[in-house]
């Protein structure tokens, strides 16, 4: 039965038109709600498989309603719908909640942006709002499809988190460049001491940097780590990077890697030049008189180009929440990322 299961986005799809939007159009004529399939798991990316559906995965959907509206809609599903759809159970428990209940998620589009975001961007975002938020958050409520929209509240929450503010967008660009600057001369100065483990495992923080800084520069909300490198494939000239990182991460001595790497970041830095964004070139240049690779003045050009005086005052290179930190434990927790970038 499973190999003949679509992937998740379709199935919430089917689910919704055969059976969700029917009961509420009986149970419940007219209500205005938005439904799709947002919030977590690999199918809202479009990247769930058949090993996907051993936990968390099945039939869920998420219905939008004005507020007030939720405990009414959820108390009607729980009770209405079949136990079955497709051969899947309507009711199931999950890793977050171990009750076997329907996977209908019911809330209004303020308090379903709170859950994902840890704020409301209802009235507006402030420039420590945008910092606290990371690209998988957004994501969870920006990636997955839309069935039904009728009072467009979940189009106008999208379009609030469509991108950056300008200043803040180049802000970000700057803490990825100053990131890459601030280790780039290690990668050869560990292979020279004879550590090539060490040289390597700088190279590829190196990587994941990288491939921020195309999510950043294509304005593309980047997922986290799982799907950073697959997500990255697909931007625009995505092949090219993808070829990039993997001459870096494939080479076997630091002075193949450093050059490997070197060749990367020259590809961004064009990149980012046909963005219509100031760049260098070369972006690269010699560190010093070591035989290492040092980075150009990327982050100051980018800084330049801020008008905005609070992004002016923010500290250089520190950058967003997810650039902070790429612990888990922190960035899947709102408090925590606002902590992070409020001081």
């Amino acid at each position: 039965m499973s190999g003949a299961l679509p992937a998740g986005i379709p199935l919430s799809r089917d689910y919704y038109e055969s059976v969700v939007a029917p009961l509420l159009a009986r149970h419940a004529p007219g209500l205005e709600h938005a439904a799709a399939r947002l919030g977590s798991g690999s199918d809202v990316l479009g990247y769930d498989d058949a090993q996907s559906r051993d936990h968390d995965w099945g039939l869920r959907l998420t219905l939008l309603v004005e507020e007030g509206h939720a405990q009414e809609i959820d108390t009607l599903l729980a009770q209405e719908l079949p136990p079955r759809f497709r051969g899947l159970p309507t009711r199931f428990a999950t890793t977050w909640d171990p009750v076997v209940r329907q996977r209908v998620e019911v809330c209004s589009a303020a308090e379903f942006a709170t859950s994902r975001l840890g704020l409301d961007p209802g009235s507006g975002l402030t420039l420590v709002d945008w910092l606290s938020l990371t690209g998988q958050a957004v994501l969870e409520v920006t990636a997955g499809e839309v069935f039904h929209d009728r009072p467009q509240a979940l189009t106008a929450l999208r379009e609030r988190l469509e991108w950056y503010p300008h200043d803040v967008w180049l802000y970000a660009i700057a803490a990825d460049w100053h990131r890459l600057g601030q280790e780039l001369p290690d990668v050869g100065r560990a292979g020279l001491r004879g550590d090539e483990d060490g040289s390597a495992v700088i190279a590829a923080r190196h990587v994941r940097t990288l491939l921020h800084l195309a999510h950043l520069l294509h304005r593309r909300w980047p997922p986290y780590g799982k799907w950073l490198a697959r997500s990255a494939a697909a931007l625009p000239g995505g092949d090219v990077v993808r070829l990039a990182v993997h001459e870096v991460l494939r080479a076997r001595d630091w002075r193949s890697r450093e050059a490997a790497l070197a060749d990367a970041i020259e590809l961004l830095a064009a990149m980012q030049g046909a963005y219509g964004l100031p760049t260098l070139e070369p972006a690269t240049e010699a560190f010093f008189d070591r035989p290492h690779v040092g980075l150009r003045g990327m982050p100051d050009l980018l800084a330049e180009q801020i008008t905005d005086p609070a992004v002016r005052e923010l500290p250089a290179g520190k950058g967003t929440a997810e650039q902070i930190s790429d612990n888990v434990t922190v960035l899947v927790d709102a408090a925590a990322r606002r902590r992070l970038v409020e001081h």
